[in-house]
């Protein structure tokens, strides 16, 4: 082995690496002061794999089980890397599958409503049974608030919701559409905090059999109706839209078209929230393995990006909010959990060995991402009027005081119509 003890020489300029070749010789790589990782090579084409594509081949090698972990955990490794992410990025294999995906980001990040529903189910039918033991009770599959920093992730899911339902300025009876309503949470919090309508769409047949079950069971059908559609489908007009952790499946391609659709669906004094993941860094590209295994025609935009498309639409930015490192604790609070459940067994047969290595793995990338990366969550509030929404900010905290004084009268109903809808239907995974 010698083209890979060369390349992590390189890189590694904090912290300390040993790397096992597949005939018992050690290497070392990095002068200590950070993390320390023994990885022992199974397989010899890994010296040229790797190298040739470090990112997606050595991904691909953990989940085989050709790459192993001796000393340390793939988290250690996630943060070896991500501590010496420049050097990392800067290698040849690296640079020469970047400038490819840059080519070709606009091919790969198409999405016509067929692909996008191919492309949501691929990830978010994987198994309702699988995000159950991870996420928190609501099934909240985006990122937490967490405004004092100690807060349980039932805790931090509930705030996200209280501050995306206080930015929405909602008045009794008015309509709402939640584009990618995901397993139903945010809408059925909203009907019941504002006594608001709610229309939620998503492309998952899972998450829409779930959140139908769930309006159900919580006694809110008559206010909440959940559809399997894409939201380019949906024609009626809307008081508020809400959108979290959609715009990344969009893909750059579509921004436009997302926004006038947004634009389109707000009545003449209209107020949208969209709360998304984003970058403090110049466009860019996904990850070749997120792309792969984990989110097909997904991409984080720019805020470069985002705004201008915004711009275009004619819409009004009325209220701009970054969250830093909010991501990072609700994604270790689920790489947490996601672990326990491995440790006790609880996870399904389905989930074999493989993929919950590439679970592990997504779960610890990610967090480094916005631990130590570029990447941040931005809520933009937009308007069809530039009177749409209060001119200060005080009117949020003041409806968030009013919404936290209403919640305990209905959200132990709605953890308990999650848990209903988990106990009534199979799940695909287990059909």
């Amino acid at each position: 082995m010698r083209l890979l003890p060369k390349l992590f020489g390189k890189i590694v300029r904090k912290g300390h690496i040993t790397l096992v070749a597949p005939d018992g010789t050690k290497y070392q790589a990095g002068p200590g002061g950070g993390p320390h990782v023994t990885l022992r090579i199974l397989d010899p084409a890994l010296d040229w794999k790797i190298v040739f594509d470090p990112e997606l081949s050595a991904a691909e090698a953990f989940m085989d089980g050709t790459l192993v972990i001796e000393d340390g955990s793939i988290h250690d490794l996630m943060t070896l890397i991500f501590a010496n992410k420049r050097q990392f990025d800067m290698s040849g294999g690296q640079i020469a599958w970047n400038g490819v995906a840059r080519k070709l980001r606009r091919f790969m990040q198409h999405n016509p409503i067929a692909r996008a529903r191919a492309n949501a189910r691929a990830h978010y039918d994987t198994g309702n049974d699988l995000f159950r033991l991870f996420l928190d009770r609501d099934m909240q599959y985006s990122c937490a608030y967490y405004p004092v920093g100690d807060e349980t992730l039932d805790e931090a899911q509930t705030k996200k919701k209280r501050h995306i339902a206080a930015k929405l300025a909602l008045g009794p009876g008015q309509t709402v559409l939640d584009i990618g309503c995901g397993w139903g949470g945010l809408a059925l919090y909203l009907a019941s905090v504002a006594d608001v309508r709610v229309v939620g769409v998503t492309l998952a047949e899972e998450q829409y059999r779930f959140a139908t079950a769930r309006a159900c069971a919580a006694g809110l059908s008559d206010r909440v109706e959940f559809r399997l559609c894409d939201y380019r489908n949906v024609t009626e007009k809307f008081d508020r839209v809400v959108s979290v952790g959609m715009l990344e499946h969009v893909g750059v391609n579509h921004l436009r078209e997302y926004f006038l659709g947004v634009r389109d669906r707000l009545d003449a004094n209209g107020v949208a929230l969209i709360h998304s993941i984003s970058s403090k860094a110049p466009p860019g590209i996904t990850s070749s393995f997120l792309r792969k295994y984990i989110f097909p025609g997904g991409y984080a935009p720019s805020l470069s990006e985002t705004f201008a498309d915004i711009e275009r639409s004619g819409l009004w930015a009325t209220d701009v909010e970054i969250w830093r490192l909010h991501y990072a604790r609700t994604l270790e609070e689920w790489r947490r959990r996601f672990n326990l459940a491995r440790e006790a067994g609880t996870l399904p047969a389905t989930y074999d060995a493989r993929f919950q290595r590439m679970w592990e793995f997504y779960l610890s990338a990610c967090q480094c991402v916005f631990d130590y990366g570029s990447s941040h969550v931005f809520q933009i509030q937009l308007a069809r009027e530039r009177d749409g929404v209060p001119l200060h900010r005080d009117y949020i905290a003041e409806c968030e005081r009013l919404y936290a004084a209403r919640e305990p009268e209905f959200m132990e109903r709605l953890w308990a119509s999650a848990d209903a809808a988990m106990a009534g239907a199979p799940t695909m995974a287990s059909v």
